[in-house]
């Protein structure tokens, strides 16, 4: 599909209506709802992190059944080992050969829930997934279905019984995204959805309908691709990431991915508002949940009880925006 106007009008409508099937499920986190939709169409991945009970896995879910893709879901926890995920290959009796039996990360959406409940041996399974789209399973390499998602949830570290990400994993994440106590009229709401005409705390999704096939999420990936973007807006990227190398406050720094992540991100964030071209303002709102998690707090910084995305915040202000 060309990136003319009207395809990227009719792409813009087509989310707002992907939107509005996930609300259906989850009241309000409008923010939190447009960055896991943003790393869908950039093709990338998605870590979510809040408190138990604010609605990860639902938020999840809905997008899940919003979507005409297959969708797996894993729990992990601190006993899951890698070849639950992957597979695993068994001795077939009648031909005496290995068979492969593939695991449930051959999908298109995978939910990695409470991803930081298993140990770094499992957590690193998804290393070569995340990267590279495929596994390898005795000396075979299987590619995935594209288009392929993780979308993993975590409880903060603070919680009992989880365990930190490795490094190397945080970064193939294209975003983290950060779910917070709702304000008080959505709590409100929220409760009322869930209590009303219901037994139970299940939480229906069955208001949520399919509206956007496998192809159409190829295509918008695609129109998202093409988004055009200045010179000027990639420089204004990069200045933000290597002054987080600089920063009092931080003792590590993004790499180069944060600066692709910016501008990936901030592409799909044109598509959503119905432009075929990204402006400094796309950066600006994406850059704390593509760069949070590739940073790291000084000693100083930890001691005061400074958050990753209050120190970003002042990064980015810090980094003038091109007129373009």
């Amino acid at each position: 599909m060309e990136a003319d106007q009207s395809n990227i009008t009719r792409a813009a409508d087509l989310l707002q209506k992907l939107r509005g099937e996930i609300g259906k499920a989850l009241v309000g986190q409008t923010a939190v709802v447009d960055q896991v939709i943003a790393t869908l169409v950039a093709s990338g991945h998605v870590l979510i992190e809040g408190v138990p009970g604010l609605g990860k896995t639902l938020l999840v879910r809905a997008m899940a059944q919003a979507l005409q893709i297959r969708y797996g879901r894993v729990q992990f926890t601190p006993d899951l080992m890698p070849s639950d995920i992957t597979g695993h290959a068994v001795l077939d009796s009648t031909t005496r050969e290995l068979r492969v039996i593939r695991g449930p990360i051959f999908t298109n959406a995978l939910l990695a829930d409470e991803i930081n409940r298993a140990p770094a041996k499992t957590q690193s399974a998804l290393l070569e997934v995340m990267q590279e789209y495929q596994v390898t399973l005795e000396g075979q390499t299987l590619p995935l279905p594209k288009p392929f998602m993780v979308l993993a949830t975590q409880n903060p570290l603070e919680t009992e019984g989880t365990y930190p990400l490795p490094e190397a994993q945080l970064d193939r994440f294209l975003l983290k995204v950060l779910i917070d106590y709702p304000p008080a009229d959505e709590e409100v709401a929220a409760v009322q959805r869930v209590t009303t005409n219901q037994t139970g705390d299940q939480l229906s999704l069955d208001g949520v309908k399919p509206c956007l096939s496998e192809r159409a999420v190829l295509t918008l990936q695609q129109l998202a691709a093409r988004q055009r973007v200045d010179e000027k807006v990639i420089e204004y990227a990069v200045a933000i990431v290597r002054a987080t190398r600089e920063w009092p406050g931080l003792a590590i720094g993004a790499g180069s991915r944060g600066a692709i992540a910016l501008v990936r991100t901030a592409r799909a964030i044109a598509l959503m508002d119905g432009r075929d071209y990204v402006t400094p303002d796309d950066i600006k709102r994406i850059a704390l949940p593509a760069l949070r998690h590739r940073v790291g707090l000084s000693p100083d910084a930890l001691m005061e009880g400074r958050k990753e995305s209050d120190v970003l915040a002042a990064v980015v202000d810090s980094v003038a925006a091109p007129r373009v």
